[in-house]
């Protein structure tokens, strides 16, 4: 049974959930109990190495959530284990809400999503900050693959619950990089047929 559900699934939302009808439903997502955590397993690791970006949510001392968006090129997130995420965190506004909220409440949300396939991948975990230069081992192998700038401390998520997520109402989003490989055999017809045109004009020239 999934720990994800076990985690989102509140007494409040129970309560919501068997007054609007699907209770039920709700139940097969459930197990006797909490039990160990989510493993992530080979489509996990894969889907979030390839993503070059992802939502971070976290909660402050006064309740209120706070989300970030991270990015960078795909595989910036590195998947240490089953259990564990990581990434080393480059300078940014300053503001450190996150690093601050996880100092006084350690739980996360992820989501990692693939808009083009419409694929959505949500992760609840525990996460801490990590001093760069106390970690040399990790800090080179978050460094090999890590977004551009100056680096700042490194984040390690220690996963609790994952779910996919149906892709109803994921609208469709392409890259640069997606758009320019679909785009690869239009562009090589028009060069053909550009190609061909300054030919036949060459021919007509000729006459």
């Amino acid at each position: 049974m999934s720990r994800y559900a076990q985690l989102a699934f509140t007494e409040n939302v129970r309560r919501v959930q068997w007054e609007r009808g699907s209770g039920e439903a709700m139940d097969r997502m459930l197990g006797p109990d909490l039990g160990e955590a989510d493993r992530l397993g080979p489509a996990e690791a894969g889907f979030i190495v390839a993503r070059d970006s992802f939502y971070l949510a976290s909660v402050g001392a006064d309740g209120w959530p706070y989300v970030q968006h991270r990015g960078g090129p795909p595989g910036f997130v590195h998947v240490l284990d089953a259990e564990t995420l990581a990434y080393l965190e480059v300078r940014g506004n300053r503001q450190y809400i996150t690093t601050g909220n996880l100092q006084g409440d350690d739980r996360v949300s992820l989501f990692f999503m693939d808009y083009a396939h419409r694929i959505r991948l949500k992760v609840m975990a525990r996460a801490e900050t990590l001093d760069a230069a106390r970690e040399p081992e990790l800090s080179r192998r978050l460094g090999d693959i890590r977004t551009d700038g100056r680096p700042e401390q490194l984040m390690v998520i220690r996963v609790e619950g994952i779910a996919w997520n149906c892709s109803k109402h994921i609208t469709p989003r392409f890259s640069e990089a997606e758009l320019a490989d679909a785009l690869l055999p239009v562009r090589e017809r028009i060069e053909a047929l550009t190609a061909e045109n300054e030919a036949l004009r060459a021919k007509l020239q000729d006459r």
